[in-house]
């Protein structure tokens, strides 16, 4: 069987078995959450670009760490995660403190109030990256987002598209001067990655250097 193939139906596998540890294939352990390290309140959302391997990796992480995850998943988003892993939003609620849909702009997401510490979107489609650079809070994704640059929090926003235009380019600037960061799903190959499953990890693990989480997903340079 193509190793593609077989590495999501082993990963679908696990989620639909509710694994609550995280998976070090480096390793072989389980990673438990650490004791004494402070729990993080974060908003993820997943929309409708390719790559919702990349969101669903980040919430099994964050989830085995024991960190608070809302998680908020577009009606696109919906449909990449059914397409590219076979898999239904309601298998990832145990997983996560509570899932949103897009409309409930009156959600907790949606208030600086609420206090969440960081927001990540991944995958992040350039459509919702355009609302987010013209200021454009027309859903609870891009409201969210909007509340994390007002409120000077950290927002992560894993693009996956390519190749680009120069509209995608000049949002991906303003959203950037803005004091969002951008972070394009491109792995690296100087951990020498032996799988898809080290490819998603790379990736992942970035996001978690930039929320500022210890992590051991690839062998660092050096």
């Amino acid at each position: 069987m193509d190793f593609t193939i077989r590495f999501f139906k082993t990963h679908r596998k696990r989620i639909k078995e509710g694994l609550g540890t995280f998976y070090d294939s480096r390793t072989h352990k389980d990673k438990s959450p650490s004791k004494g390290v402070p729990i993080m309140k974060v908003i993820l959302a997943m929309t409708g670009a390719s790559g919702v391997i990349y969101g669903v990796r980040l919430l099994e992480v964050l989830y085995s760490l024991g960190h608070e995850v809302h998680l908020v998943v577009t009606r696109a988003g919906r449909f990449v995660l059914k397409h590219e892993l076979d898999l239904e939003v309601n298998e990832l609620k145990n997983k996560c403190s509570k899932i949103y849909d897009e409309e409930e702009i009156d959600a907790p997401p949606s208030s600086g109030s609420a206090r969440f510490e960081a927001m990540v979107i991944a995958p992040c489609s350039m459509k919702t990256l355009a609302s987010i650079a013209n200021g454009l809070s027309d859903n609870l994704v891009t409201r969210a987002a909007d509340v994390m640059l007002k409120e000077r929090r950290r927002l992560i926003v894993v693009v996956r598209e390519t190749p680009l235009n120069k509209a995608h380019i000049l949002n991906m600037l303003r959203v950037s001067d803005m004091g969002g960061i951008v972070l394009p799903a491109c792995p690296a190959f100087y951990h020498r990655p032996k799988s898809i499953e080290d490819l998603v990890n790379y990736v992942v693990g970035k996001v978690l250097d930039l929320l500022g989480i210890e992590h051991s997903l690839f062998q660092r340079w050096g």
